[in-house]
């Protein structure tokens, strides 16, 4: 169960890298939409693990390796942002949110 910082952090950080996204998107998935899903924190506030949703969804995978392969740029923008907030900018690891295009696969089996 997280606790009342950590979900205050993971809430944070996710509101500051959706910001960095829609500056940044182009460079680091280009004409792609990103949405961060979640911001699981772990509970020293070290390391970040990020879930994101990629639409169009086709190479989805590609995009995430790239956002890793771009890790230490997107920290160091995200430590620009937030440096007056917290003590440590955490390690960040990206992960693919495929939910929706499970719900979607769902939806589409259900229809026929």
């Amino acid at each position: 169960m997280y606790s009342k910082r950590q979900n205050q952090v993971s809430n944070f950080l996710r509101k500051e890298l959706g910001e960095l996204f829609l500056i940044n998107a182009g460079e680091w998935a280009p004409k792609k939409m990103l949405t961060i899903t979640v911001v699981r924190i772990t509970k020293d506030l070290s390391i970040a693990n990020i879930y994101v949703s990629v639409f169009p969804s086709g190479d989805c995978s590609k995009n995430i390796d790239l956002l890793n392969k771009n890790v230490a740029k997107i920290r160091f923008e995200l430590g620009k942002r937030i440096k007056n907030q917290l003590k440590k900018i955490p390690e960040l690891n990206f992960h693919l949110d495929d939910s929706l295009d499970y719900i979607d696969k769902i939806d589409r089996a259900l229809k026929k």
